[in-house]
């Protein structure tokens, strides 16, 4: 395994003191009344018309591509400067930057667009920065491993550094791959994390004006009836779609709302996989080979929950590295212990197995559901789900066919044929990477 996984801290997940939900709310209020959120690109921008064939024949001659849109935000000169600044430090480092939105070649998508810009491309190793799906911030992305260069905390630092909350694209650009070269992208990135959890916990709860009086905006009463409208008609849709199990709803919401609460959801639960990996390594430290049985299957656990945490493509895969440590944890006693929730691993610990009939099927299936599952089930209501985006569309994970997802194929463990079928043994015959390519082409073909 790569060691800079290894060096994240066993601390508690960072968190928000703002549930995800009413976070991106906020989110959502501040950019109609301007209060600074970064606006997405493709708003401000005309859509571009660039395809990864054209981007990576651009790429061949450079290593900086910059779509016209982003022409001001990055002018020629900073574009020769970037360039330059790759060059010297001799790794192989490209720089996409283009805005995106849904129905492009690219369906709005950053991931999808590094990974058709380096299928076209046909080079490895790569490492790739790119726009995110807003434009305001950078993503990263490296070949053949998932971070060993720390390209993504590279990435998601310039995002938390205080002084480049109002860089310019370049600027953020520059500093990433400054991080890239000097291999301290996962230690700004925990640094800063660490940072921004100590000022929220430090925020005070409740802030009174300090003259008594009740506090003042400069956007004026009309720009507060917008907000609390917002917030009444935005409030009662997400207790709709927290109360239903297709996730529509009948209004139509800021994409900044949803996209802010997928994106917190997600660096949480990255974190939180790391945190737990980190916790199984410590365990297997302690293990006694002489008393412990399981300790080879551990050991394969620990090491295929790396794996996947380094190649992880979004929540699906980082609940597939809770659920691979959760098996490590299980090797590690005698005791009997079910693995994590089916509908959704991130529920925890399953305490019981039962018997389910997918809607529409005929089959019933056993699998194994924590407390509050097993009770929706009792009373013919249908569980929390642990939702995807397949081929365009939002369905349950297991409903993606099963040689397009291990998860969808194992159940994140519920699905396991005996006591030598494992998660980790699945992850370690390549069925985890072979699924993923698979899923990567259905997705761009469709």
């Amino acid at each position: 395994m790569s060691s800079d996984r290894t060096a994240v801290p066993n601390r508690r997940p960072l968190r928000s003191p703002l549930p995800g939900p009413l976070a991106a709310l906020l989110l959502a209020c501040a950019v109609l009344l301007g209060t600074g959120a970064p606006a997405r690109a493709a708003d401000a921008t005309p859509a571009t018309t660039a395809t990864g064939e054209s981007i990576a024949a651009a790429l061949k001659t450079g290593p900086v591509y910059v779509d016209p849109a982003f022409a001001a935000a990055v002018t020629p000169l900073q574009q020769q400067q970037i360039s330059e600044q790759i060059a010297a430090t001799g790794l192989p480092i490209k720089v996409v930057l283009v805005p995106l939105q849904k129905g492009d070649a690219f369906n709005g998508e950053a991931k999808s667009m590094a990974a058709v810009v380096q299928e076209r491309l046909g080079q490895s190793p790569l490492i790739l920065l790119t726009s995110d799906d807003y434009g305001s911030w950078l993503n990263g992305y490296e070949w053949p491993t998932g971070n060993a260069h720390q390209a993504r905390d590279a990435a998601n630092a310039v995002a938390l550094i205080k002084e480049l909350k109002d860089a310019g694209l370049a600027a953020k650009v520059g500093r990433a791959i400054e991080l890239i070269s000097t291999g301290k992208g996962t230690e700004v990135y925990k640094a800063e994390a660490e940072r921004v959890d100590r000022e929220y916990a430090s925020r005070p709860k409740h802030q009174e004006p300090s003259d008594g009086s009740p506090s003042s905006s400069s956007t004026g009463p009309f720009a507060v009836a917008a907000v609390l409208v917002l917030v009444l008609v935005v409030g009662a849709a997400l207790v709709v779609r927290g109360r239903r199990r297709p996730r529509h709803t009948a209004f139509t919401f800021p994409d900044a709302v949803f996209a802010a609460d997928r994106a917190a959801d997600e660096a949480g639960l990255r974190r939180q996989a790391a945190d737990e990996v980190l916790a199984l390594g410590t365990a297997l430290e302690g293990a006694d080979g002489a008393t412990t049985p399981g300790l080879g299957r551990a050991l394969d656990a620990y090491d295929a929950a790396g794996r996947v945490l380094d190649g992880a493509a979004g929540i699906p895969d980082l609940a597939g590295v809770l659920a691979l440590a959760a098996e490590g944890r299980a090797a590690l006693t005698t005791e009997p212990r079910l693995p994590l929730c089916f509908f959704d691993p991130r529920h925890g610990t399953a305490v019981r197995r039962t018997t389910w009939r997918p809607l529409g099927r005929r089959e019933r299936v056993d699998v194994a559901v924590c407390a509050d599952c097993g009770q929706a089930l009792k009373a013919r209501r249908s569980p929390q789900v642990l939702a995807v985006r397949d081929q365009g569309r939002t369905v349950p994970y297991f409903e993606v066919p099963a040689e397009r997802s291990l998860w969808a194929a194992t159940g994140y463990g519920s699905l396991l044929s005996g006591p030598d079928d494992t998660l980790a043994a699945r992850v370690g015959a390549g069925e985890f990477s072979r699924a993923a390519t698979r899923h990567r082409t259905a997705d761009h073909r469709d």
